[in-house]
């Protein structure tokens, strides 16, 4: 295969990775958990967490509902945080973010995340952005209302479309696509 071929299979590899990359997926859309067994997760650990929590403009102004979060890794590393909500304050208006400081096990990259809502009001997170010590900030974006009673989320653990994985930043894309198109012209 001579050098103008291969730059042309590999600008053709780069161009279907970035359609396929910005293509909605049924698959990456949070998803009911049937069963979610709690006297699994590890409550002790020492390990700190930052997980911020947007919520819609289409969310009601603010909630009275109960919502609690629960995520992990692949090696069964999981971190339950009960009751996020503070009816008292302001947490989970709408058109705003909330940020949390969890403590747990130390997990290696967090792959999946569900949230838990119950109450009268209804709920739309926009995202959950989970950082902790031994993994790559994570992003897991709902846009969806959560279902009140049942377990709600992402689980990318052992999955070939891994959330941060799936889609390449254009910062780094397009650089990439420059230097494959200069290395044709030559």
């Amino acid at each position: 295969m001579g050098r103008k071929t291969f730059c042309y299979h590999l600008l053709l590899h780069f161009a279907l990775l970035f359609i396929l990359s910005n293509a909605e997926d049924i698959s990456l859309r949070p998803q009911a958990l049937d069963s979610f067994n709690l006297s699994l997760i590890q409550n002790a650990g020492s390990c700190s967490y930052e997980v911020i929590i947007s919520t819609s403009c289409s969310s009601s102004k603010y909630t009275r509902d109960q919502i609690s979060l629960a995520f992990g890794d692949a090696f069964g590393n999981q971190i339950y945080a009960p009751r996020l909500d503070d009816p008292s304050s302001d947490t989970f208006e709408s058109c705003s973010s909330d940020t949390f400081q969890i403590t747990g096990p130390c997990a290696h990259q967090i792959c999946y995340v569900y949230l838990y809502r119950t109450g009268p009001d209804g709920w739309k997170p926009v995202s959950v952005k989970i950082q902790g010590y031994n993994s790559f900030p994570v992003r897991f974006d709902y846009n969806v209302f959560i279902p009140s009673d049942t377990w709600y989320g992402f689980n990318y653990c052992g999955s070939s479309s891994f959330a941060p994985l799936h889609k390449i930043s254009g910062w780094f894309l397009y650089p990439l696509l420059v230097v494959v198109a200069s290395l044709l012209v030559v």
